[in-house]
């Protein structure tokens, strides 16, 4: 076993993470070997893969990309083994991740890097049974990962080898790491959304707005200018020519006092009803397929869009 060849990537896992990872790899030329104990997951990855193929086309196709380098492990172990980069994307169960992580651990050479991409658990409790946990990393993308740069890594102090040596992968594959000083249940950018999300549904529930009005709201208003600034710049042009401190100085006052005016909704069963029900209005008969067509097929153009900016991933 090499455990050192980054072109070669393993991934446990192949749902909806797992194969939009899939697809990404391919696309820049690496060599792709999956494991799922679902009989069913080779056959379901492949249509996946050559669903999406269009669309990592038009992204662009990085010397041997090829569709044809996907291939199939019988075991986690193994797909580990002679990988340089390991992707754990199995459900959202801690034993089951803990009991991955110490096969791929065992099997994989010394160098080779293991990510979680774990939505919840912090990755100390993931590695608890591994033999090197330092190389044992979070790597949890935002969705779909083949299209969307971000990827928050955490498990280390900023400067161990690990993590240098992981953030340095990500950027070499057109992502955009961020990392994490401390892990936090849900880790940055969940939690960023939860609490979008919860006050949006605090809305719902006060009979301020509708679902799709919420909707149109965030898109067309905040969500244009977060794809180009984060919250801190964004307040911070909000500030006029004294930047964010004038805000904090002329406008700081207001903001606490939305901030406690900010609900906390129970999702009870009429709520979640009038939720539900306002979404499938709002999509007006298209299924999820179509709608995550609709999605990456503007996430494409955006990003031909973004990448022309400084600082675009590469």
């Amino acid at each position: 076993m090499t455990g050192t060849n980054t072109q070669r990537i393993a991934i446990v896992g192949t749902g909806l993470i797992g194969s939009g990872w899939a697809l990404h790899f391919l696309r820049l030329g690496c060599d792709v070997v999956a494991f799922d104990p679902d009989r069913a997951a080779e056959r379901r990855l492949r249509v996946a893969v050559d669903r999406g193929w269009p669309l990592m086309q038009r992204l662009g196709l990085r010397p041997g990309a090829d569709p044809g380098r996907l291939v199939f492990s019988p075991a986690a172990a193994q797909a580990a083994a002679d990988a340089g980069i390991v992707l754990e994307c199995a459900p959202e169960r801690l034993a089951t991740k803990q009991a991955l992580f110490e096969a791929m651990d065992a099997a994989a050479g010394p160098e080779t890097l293991l990510f979680s991409c774990s939505s919840s658990f912090p990755v100390s409790d993931i590695r608890v049974r591994t033999r090197y946990p330092d190389r044992c990393l979070l790597g949890h993308p935002f969705n779909p990962p083949q299209l969307l740069p971000l990827v928050e890594v955490a498990g280390g102090p900023r400067g161990a080898r690990p993590v240098e040596r992981a953030m340095a992968f990500w950027e070499s594959v057109e992502k955009v790491p961020v990392h994490l000083r401390r892990e936090l249940p849900g880790h940055l950018v969940n939690r960023l959304t939860a609490a979008l999300f919860r006050e949006a549904v605090h809305l719902v529930a006060e009979d301020v707005a509708d679902v799709a009005d919420i909707d149109r709201a965030v898109a067309f208003g905040p969500g244009l200018r977060l794809a180009l600034a984060g919250p801190f710049l964004t307040y911070h042009l909000g500030g006029g020519v004294g930047g964010i401190e004038h805000y904090f100085e002329h406008l700081g006052p207001s903001q606490e006092a939305r901030w406690a005016t900010l609900g906390k909704p129970a999702l009870t069963a009429d709520l979640v009803a009038r939720v539900v029900a306002g979404v499938e209005a709002e999509a007006r008969g298209r299924g999820v397929d179509a709608l995550a067509a609709e999605r990456d097929e503007g996430l494409v153009q955006l990003l031909a869009l973004l990448r022309q900016r400084p600082g675009a991933p590469a």
